[in-house]
Formats: C-alpha cells, structure tokens, sequence
C-alpha cells in the first residue's frame, strides 16, 4: 500500500465539520426528499444557480451533494437554493446540529400502516364478497389523516417541483392521491355510500412504506463509505512535551503531534512511527487480512488496528486530509458520478413526468368516452399517476454504482467513476508492467562487472551517487548495496524516463541506464568484451542489467539486478485467461530479462525493451485493432500507458503519478486485484444493465395495464414501491461481492488454484 494517497486526487474537508464556506475546497450537503432522477437534475439546477458554484453533483443513492465553488461562495446561500427547490437540507454527521431533530424514521411507516389498515381489511373482505370496510365518515376521517399527515412530505415536494417548473415523483402521487380523495369526498356529499378513499390512503400507505424500505436500502449499499469514516477513533492519547499522555478528542490533533497507541486499539491519524513495533490489521484499509508489521520509520494510516505492541506516532494528516476519509471520498465521487448507459435513462426521466401526466389525461379523456363515468375515469388516470412513478429509473445506476465501488473498496480496490465501470466491461486485454508489479519491486543488486581499469567499489559508489535521489526500485537496490556513510556528491542530475540517468560526480559527466540509453551514447566497439559477455550471461539468467559509462567516453561497469515474483503474480494470470482476457508484458527491462519472468508466469506475448512512449504506442495500435486494453503499471514511466489505456490499473505500493494516471487504483500490491478489479467492475456494470432493464420494461408495462383498467390505484401503488424495492435489492445484493480466491476452498497465494472466473456474489 502506498504510504501516501495524494494522488488519489481527492481533496475533502472533514466528514466532521458542518457546511460552511472553505474557499477553493469541495462543499458537500445532506439532502433529504430527493426521490427520482428529476429530483437529483432539479438540485444540481438550483445549485448551479448559486452565484459563485462551478459545478454541482447529486446523488439519488447516498442523498447527497457535492458543489465546487469560487472562495468565498456562501454555503447559506446553497442551503437556501436547496429548500427552494422543494428539499431540506440536512447538519452533516456528528456536528451539534446533527442531533435527532424529528420522530424515529419507523414511525411515519409505522402511523401509515395503522392509518391503511382498516382499508386493506375492507379490501380483502370485497374479494371474499364481505363488507368490512369502515363508516364512510370513519373512512373520510382515515384517508384525510393519511392525506394531511403521511401526505403532507409529498405535497410539499411537489409544490417546489412545480415552483420549478418541473415534475417529480411525489408531484404524480400528489396528483394521483388528491383526485381519488376529493373524488371520494364529492360523493360522500352526495350521500353515496361507494367511495374511493382506500385508492388514496393505501397508495399512501405503500409510498411511505417503499420510501422507508429504500432509504434503509440506500444507507445499507452506502454502508462501505459510513464503515471507513467510521474506523477513525473518538479519541486520542496525545503525548505531551513533559512526555506525559492526555486523551483528547481525535478531531484536537494536528500535523506534529505525538500520540501514543495501545495494543487493541486503532490510530488516529495518519502518521509515521516513532518508538516501538507491533502488527497492524489493515484489512479495512487494504482489504488484507494478513497481519502488517510496523516499526519506526514506517507510514501508518488512520483506522488501522494495532495488535500488539505499543507505538508512539508522529501525526502527518489529520480528519479530512488522512488517507482512509481520502478513500471514503473517492467511493463517494465514484457512486456520484453517472455511467454513459444513464444518459438514456436521463433523457428519458426528463420528459417522463410530463409525458405520464399526458398519458393520465388520455386515459381520463379516453374512459369517459368510452362510456365508464366519471369515477371509473378518475380511477384508472390516479392508477397510471401513482404506477409510473419513477423511482426504480432513478435508482437503477446510482444504487448499483454504490453498491459495487463500496464492495470494491472493502476488497482493496478503488474505481474512480462510473465510466471506468463501463470501460472495463468489454475488455479483451491486460497488459502488465514487469518490475514493481508481477515482480515484487524490491530487488537486489545481484552482480557488478567493472571493466579493467576500475574497480568495482569506485563504480558502485558512482552508480549508487547518480541515483541517490531516485525512488526507483534499481536505484534504491544500487544505494543500498553500496553502503558507504558518505557518498561521492553527484550535480546537475536529470532522470531520463525510461533510459536511465546523468549526472556529474567530481566535476566529471556520467550516465546510467539501459541497453538503449547506452547505444545513443557509445559505439559498440567500446563496450569491452568481457562486459558484453557478462551482459548476456545475466540477462539469460533473466536478471536486469545497467551499463555506467562516462559521457562520451569509457564504459566503467555492468549493473545486473534480481528481483523476485510476487507470489500472487502467476495466479492473476491464470484467472485473467479464465475470464477470457489476453495477458501481455510490457517492460522496460531488456528481452532477455523480460522473457525469463514471463515464461515463469506463463505470459506468451512479451514486448520488451520498451520506453513510455512505445508502452502508450502499443496500447494505441492494439485499441486501433479494436481491442479495449487495460494497462498494469506502478511507476512514473507507466504513466503514459496507464492515462492511455481503455481502463488504466495503478498497483498499490506504487507512484503517486501511476495513481493520478489511473482509473482504478489497486490499495495493496497484490496482482489478482487486477482480474479481481474486472469481475467487480463487470459485476457492477451488470447489476446497471439489469436495474435499468426492469425499470424500463416494468414501466412499458404497468402504464398501459394501468390506463386500460388492470391495476386499481392501491394495486398501483403497492406495485411501484416493488419496482423500487427489486432495484435496490439487485444493488443490496450486489454489495455482498468480494473477490473469489478469498472464499474457503479457493486455494493460496502461490498455489495451484481451480478458481472458476470471477463474478457477482
């Protein structure tokens, strides 16, 4: 796991701190009431109009809105544009204004029922030929109670949808409920002892039992998010100059204090270790299980479970800026963000409560002419009013993408948006940087060859001068196998992507790198023979090599390195081609050690040496073949490929560029996240497919059944909050997901697996 996120991209005040301005930062809101697709496009509008906001986002799923704002933009004036349009803003968890404010969420479910009872009972006598349906005045006294008291959330929604001048779910229930219950009271008037009240106090009554079912859903797909920000303690033990501890509330800690953990218990803040050791569990983080050994020196992040041992820690990031409310951030703008297949769903929810009012209308028109009456008329216009509904439509991406990027997130796995979703769901190759990512990323200075006239603690001490400010793995082998306390001072260095390195180290020019870095450089003949024969010999036995010469002039040395496989690396490889992908190798490495690694992975198609540029180049000709193309990568020179590949992969413990570059982020280096990030996807973008089919066909349907006479109101309702409810289940039950090989049976990391390709739980 990459001992910093930052290039994750994700930039977020504290989870703990209420709306208020903060210049240049993302302002998130609590949104209650939105209900459809048309709720989130009419919040994201009134938003819009803000003046100083740049960008508006909501989501349906979570409830929720991010705005991108100018400094200085006001966030009582987005709470205030919020209510205008018909919802209510709500205090962000854990601040004082978060505090219960209004009835428990079951009672309002729990007074419809009562209200609805009797007339389901009066119902079920109809169909067995009783009259047990109440007074007509006991009725009326029921249905106007549900109307004014269940009714009054609907109505008022409905008035800023038409204050907006758009329509919403709640506006064609309004309507729907409104018309049954004034049609009822005109012929109580009259005296008629056959009325319709049940058509508005049960439909009612289903509304605000599917509403309290679908936000118990939403906050049960969302629950990945809640979880993380969740693991972060109350409270700290800071430790004071005098060395003596005092706890305090964890959101008091700043960058620079030093806090004191306790075996059992989970750090505060990101930070680095100072005094002691311990095993972490990360697995809440990471979504490994396997214990993590921490000492001082090494990064640790906050919501991470130590152990055993006791560990003093120097905080580096506190509430917001620490890594695990980064990576709750990036779930969230991930199941914010909208799939290109919700486009049609959007255009189709635009105009679709204005065209069901049309349809209601005509049915209306269509049953008085056709001779029915009046009461039928009105009857069968409320069914095709509170039948369409269209929550199911507004649900079906945002419950999913929740629920899938939250089931990824637990697995070790970030997706950044809905499109990388999309992206992954055709794709018919993978290709894999070698070092860093099938390989560990930790290897070994295995050989030095110096050529006569230098000896090899002169070379090593150059080489190791060139690339003491270098984070790349070859270079931290060649510094650490040089070991000397001080040395020789290296000037004017320049890290050529790809190639190598030059610097000037006691007033004299050199350069290392590759075979080709070499070749631009150094004519052939003046590479020694001895050199060129070792060259060929490490290479052989797949190891990579780095030639150090002095510009210009004489080769000095031959570098060769050895690094190990990651044990998981030939087992990634298996389940990619039992999901029927392609796997290749693209490696800056020479061939000869690029070939060696793949063939102990099994890896036929190998493209080797290769710069940044070729990587990308590669990746391009193949997509020009048609192909959709992942690309695997952890490091700077993989960051072309990975910005330029169908969907880019970025391998924990990797680059903080690879992470920018990426369009999913893998949070520990372990490659079977990578077929593991695919069936997640695939799952994900199935379970979209899938909402998005039944809410359309459920519609396509249920309107016609509704005008021609099939659904009375109650039947209506009762089948709308279904709709929705089917929608988030498909979502609930996507979220159970986790990766194959963690279930009993699947063998180990390493080990011969029967692993069947990976899907949906």
């Amino acid at each position: 796991m990459p001992d910093d996120l930052r290039g994750l991209g994700v930039a977020r005040p504290s989870a703990a701190e209420p709306p208020a301005t903060r210049g240049g930062v993302s302002i998130e809101l609590d949104i209650e009431g939105m209900s459809c697709a048309s709720c989130v496009r009419r919040v994201e509008r009134a938003l819009r109009s803000v003046s100083g906001v740049e960008a508006a986002q909501a989501n349906f799923a979570t409830g929720r809105a991010q705005v991108d704002a100018a400094p200085g933009t006001d966030a009582g004036a987005l709470e205030e544009a919020v209510r205008r349009a018909g919802y209510e803003p709500l205090p962000r968890a854990g601040t004082p204004e978060a505090a219960p404010r209004r009835a428990p969420a079951w009672l309002r479910p729990l007074a419809a029922v009562a209200l609805a009872a009797p007339f389901l009972i009066g119902m079920l006598g109809m169909a067995v030929g009783r009259d047990w349906m109440p007074a007509p005045w006991v009725q009326f006294a029921l249905a106007t109670a549900m109307q004014l008291g269940i009714g009054a959330d609907i109505y008022r929604r409905a008035w800023g949808a038409l204050r907006a001048r758009t329509g919403n779910m709640e506006l064609l229930v309004a309507l729907g409920t409104s018309a049954a219950w004034a049609l009822s009271v005109l012929l109580l008037l009259r005296g008629e002892h056959h009325l319709y009240f049940e058509a508005s106090a049960v439909v009612l009554g289903f509304v605000a039992l599917g509403r309290f079912g679908e936000d118990r859903a939403r906050l049960a797909a969302g629950a990945a998010v809640r979880s993380l920000l969740q693991l972060r303690p109350e409270t700290a033990r800071r430790i004071m100059p005098d060395e003596s501890e005092e706890e305090v509330a964890t959101d008091r800690l700043r960058p620079g204090d030093r806090v004191a953990v306790l075996p059992g218990g989970r750090i505060p803040a990101d930070g680095t270790v100072e005094q002691g050791r311990a095993d972490l569990d990360e697995a809440a983080l990471t979504g490994e299980s396997t214990p993590v050994p921490a000492a001082p020196g090494r990064a640790v992040a906050a919501g991470t479970l130590v152990l055993d041992g006791r560990l003093v820690l120097r905080v580096s990031a506190v509430a917001g800026a620490t890594r695990i409310a980064r990576i709750a951030a990036l779930v969230e703008e991930a199941g914010s963000s909208r799939a290109p297949i919700q486009r049609l769903a959007d255009r189709v929810s635009a105009i679709f409560v204005p065209a069901v009012a049309a349809v209601a209308l005509l049915t209306f028109a269509g049953w008085l002419l056709a001779g029915g009456g009046a009461d039928s008329a009105i009857l069968h216009a409320v069914a095709v009013l509170v039948v369409a509904c269209p929550c199911a439509l507004g649900l079906a991406t945002p419950a999913a993408v929740v629920a899938g990027t939250g089931a990824a997130a637990r697995a070790g796995i970030l997706l950044r948006d809905a499109e990388a979703i999309e992206r992954s769901r055709a794709l018919a190759l993978v290709g894999f940087d070698k070092t860093g990512t099938l390989t560990a990323g930790t290897p070994r200075l295995a050989a030095l060859h110096a050529a006569p006239g230098t000896t090899r603690a002169e070379a090593l001490a150059i080489a190791a001068a060139l690339q003491s400010h270098s984070e790349h793995p070859l270079a931290r082998a060649t510094v650490a196998a040089a070991s000397a306390p001080d040395l020789p001072h290296a000037e004017d260095l320049r890290t050529l992507a790809g190639r190598g390195v030059e610097g000037r180290v006691a007033g004299r020019a050199f350069r290392l790198g590759s075979d080709g870095f070499l070749a631009e450089d150094v004519t052939p003949g003046a590479v020694p023979d001895a050199l060129q024969r070792a060259r060929d010999e490490e290479a052989a036995l797949g190891r990579s090599v780095a030639w150090l010469w002095q510009e210009g002039g004489d080769v000095l040395a031959l570098l060769a390195f050895e690094d190990s496989l990651r044990p998981e690396a030939a087992e990634a490889v298996r389940l990619l081609r039992q999901q029927g992908v392609r796997v290749a190798m693209l490696s800056g490495d020479n061939a000869a050690a690029a070939g060696a690694t793949a063939r102990q992975l099994g890896i036929t198609e190998v493209l080797a040496p290769l710069s940044p540029e070729q990587k990308a180049a590669q990746l391009a000709a193949w997509q020009a073949e048609g192909l959709r193309v992942a690309m695997v990568g952890d490091g700077i020179n993989d960051a072309p490929a990975l910005a330029g590949a169908d969907l880019g992969i970025a391998m924990g413990g990797g680059t903080e560029v690879a992470f920018n570059a990426a369009h999913a982020a893998l949070l520990r280096p372990d490659p079977r996240l990578v077929p593991a990030t695919l069936a997640v996807a695939r799952a994900t973008w199935r379970t979209i497919a899938g909402n998005l089919a039944w809410a359309f066909l459920f519609n396509l349907l249920a309107i016609p059944a509704a005008a021609l006479g099939g659904l009375s109101p109650a039947l209506a309702g009762g089948a709308m909050a279904l709709s929705s409810l089917t929608v988030l289940g498909n979502a609930l039950w996507l979220s159970r997901w986790r990766p194959r090989y963690e279930e009993p049976g699947h063998g180990r990391p390493g080990t011969p697996s029967t692993l069947a390709p990976e899907a949906s739980a």
